[in-house]
């Protein structure tokens, strides 16, 4: 199916270079999805791990509960090898 540019509101087809750029885009873009994704994942991952750094210090004594919720957070990204694991993780429950 052919693609099309718009040029001056004129509808042009594109030509034979510009689709093959544009499918090397779009190829290159899928390619890219676990990538984009894990790095989301891990960014928030990050966020809720640093919300509870102040409790891993040497001064305060961690309980069991959040030293669990932490190791789980860390051990999210593990064994995960498609966009459609990545995006069914779930993540832990804080504990109170």
């Amino acid at each position: 199916m052919p693609r099309y540019k718009n040029v001056n509101g004129i509808r042009v087809q594109l030509t034979a270079e510009e689709e093959a750029a544009r499918t090397n885009e779009e190829t290159a873009w899928s390619n890219g999805a676990k990538d984009r994704a894990l790095k989301n994942l891990r960014e928030k991952r990050n966020r809720l791990l640093a919300e509870t750094d102040y409790l891993a210090l040497s001064d305060v004594t961690l309980s069991a509960s959040m030293r669990t919720y932490r190791q789980d957070l860390r051990d999210l990204t593990d064994n995960l090898t498609t966009v459609d694991e990545i995006n069914a993780v779930v993540f832990p429950t804080k504990p109170n």
